[in-house]
């Protein structure tokens, strides 16, 4: 499949589809997207939104939209669904809930599936997020498939990450594991209009004191929101804004861009040393030495299978 260059940074949505749709069936991106890809980003703001299943974060992300386009602000979603057990595809869940921005010129809406990545984002979320970046949105929302705590990769992709709760988490905050609630730059405590919430809020509120203390860089903030009532929504809109602005003044944004190039390099290299490593002559001798092999490969095994594995080359 091509895709058209000049459309792409034009923003039009066929050459973005396209784009895009490269960028997750290939096990390798093709050079010339790449040149684009690595020649044109770094206008955007990277924003992800995680927390457990049924936290409503599709429902905030569908008011956070609705501020952003007021602001003419473009946005691109990458909302990371459950794989259908049937096609290998996203299930579309995350549509079905912003359809009435679905057909907006200046929103962009891309299901990816995970696929299996427990990690909460699509393997290929970043790539889709550099093509996003490119085709000139103004922000880039991630939306993950809500699985917990293993969902810590979302803080890697984006620049400013939000962690949504619920009432119903207030007793468990103090007992949760570094990992979900420190990647944190934004606390919401969602669905406010329910019993608890201002329980929740003072836990969230007392574990960031302890963690943060201080401490000279950002200090996460926290939103109240309820979509039911709109409550807290512009709240929360300022805070991501602030941080952005942190973000730029202490040079952190640029920072990010260049990690998450770096990790990319890094993970090219990967692919193109195993690729030249494993030819078909050694998978065959990997195949035939483990046809022979019964019990459990000890390190000492390993290291055999390393050294033995080259003699046919």
């Amino acid at each position: 499949m091509n895709f058209n260059l000049e459309d792409l940074l034009n923003g039009k949505r066929l050459a973005i589809s396209r784009a895009l749709s490269i960028v997750e069936n290939s096990a390798v991106i093709p050079e010339a997207l790449n040149k684009a890809i690595y020649g044109h980003i770094g206008h955007a703001h990277r924003v992800g939104i995680t927390g457990s299943p049924g936290a409503g974060k599709s429902s905030l992300l569908d008011a956070l939209i609705s501020i952003w386009r007021q602001e003419e602000k473009t946005v691109g979603i990458i909302s990371i669904d459950p794989t259908s057990p049937f096609t290998g595809g996203a299930i579309l869940g995350d549509r079905i809930r912003m359809l009435r921005h679905h057909k907006d010129k200046g929103v962009f809406i891309r299901s990816m599936a995970t696929r299996g990545n427990l990690g909460g984002l699509a393997d290929k979320a970043q790539e889709s997020a550099d093509i996003m970046d490119i085709a000139g949105f103004d922000i880039i929302v991630f939306e993950t498939v809500g699985v917990g705590q293993v969902e810590l990769d979302v803080a890697k992709a984006a620049d400013t990450t939000i962690v949504v709760l619920v009432p119903e988490n207030g007793d468990d905050i103090q007992a949760m594991k570094a990992g979900l609630t420190e990647i944190a730059d934004i606390f919401t405590i969602n669905k406010a209009d329910r019993d608890g919430s201002n329980q929740a809020f003072v836990q969230v509120q007392n574990m960031i004191e302890m963690r943060f203390h201080g401490s000279e860089n950002w200090i996460p903030t926290i939103s109240k929101t309820s979509t039911l009532t709109n409550e807290g929504i512009e709240d929360l809109y300022r805070n991501i804004n602030m941080h952005y602005q942190y973000l730029k003044s202490s040079k952190t944004l640029e920072k990010n861009r260049l990690n998450r190039i770096s990790s990319k390099i890094q993970s090219l290299l990967n692919t193109l040393i195993l690729d030249e490593f494993w030819t078909a002559l050694r998978k065959q001798y990997l195949d035939q030495y483990l046809s022979n092999f019964d019990n459990t490969l000890t390190s000492n095994e390993i290291i055999k299978v390393l050294k033995e594995i080259d003699k046919p080359q």
